[in-house]
């Protein structure tokens, strides 16, 4: 089947491009939404040229959408209308277990007349992050909620060690609540690693987050 894939640039909508392409999906092309000025992505904050080579590196065209909040499932929905159109029926999403988000992911693809592919849905979260380290996905911590997580752990590569600290921290594995987000920048599906540098560290919105450059 024909498909997008909705693209963060993190762990959970890369493991879940991974398991759609294991069962078959035909992934012709990224979504990411990005900041009204075009320069970042919406949820995780990373730079869309970040983006762009991670694109290359999956061997999938991406496509960008710019909205602020209050726009942004009308930018979203006119987005997948336009890939109804080039024939794509499905759509491939990373929700792990969050009703709301699930619901919100059904209701913009039956607007436009696609399904919504949930691959992780009410999959155990440490085994995800488990899973996601085994098959040789390599991931940098970019973004973390101030209240629960301090800057030591922007820039970390996910290990399973992490999943010790998180329990005892009371996070969640798999940042499902926006504990933290990630840049994956290596894994099975990558023809090459994508390199970055850690740059400074922004704050905003309850978030701190670690800028990566090329």
């Amino acid at each position: 089947m024909l498909s997008f894939c909705s693209w963060s640039g993190g762990k959970d909508s890369c493991l879940s491009l991974y398991h759609a392409m294991q069962e078959g999906y035909e992934v012709r092309v990224l979504l990411s939404m990005l900041t009204e000025d075009e320069k970042h992505s919406r949820s995780h904050g990373l730079k869309k040229e970040l983006l762009l080579r991670q694109a290359q590196a999956l061997g999938i065209p991406i496509e960008f959408g710019a909205a602020a909040w209050d726009q942004y499932e009308a930018c979203f929905l006119a987005k997948l209308r336009s890939f109804k159109e080039q024939n794509l029926e499905a759509g491939i999403f990373g929700a792990i277990d969050l009703e709301e988000n699930r619901q919100w992911v059904e209701k913009v693809c039956k607007a436009a007349g696609m399904a919504a592919v949930l691959p992780l849905w009410k999959k155990d979260r440490n085994s995800l992050l488990a899973e996601f380290i085994a098959l040789g996905f390599q991931a940098v911590m970019v973004a973390v909620k101030s209240d629960l997580l301090d800057e030591s752990w922007l820039g970390r590569v996910l290990d399973l060690t992490m999943l010790e600290e998180f329990q005892r921290l009371g996070i969640d594995a798999s940042g499902e609540n926006g504990e933290y987000h990630t840049f994956v920048y290596n894994g099975p599906l990558f023809s090459n690693q994508v390199i970055f540098q850690a740059g400074s560290i922004l704050k905003r919105d309850g978030y701190s987050f670690l800028e990566l450059t090329q």
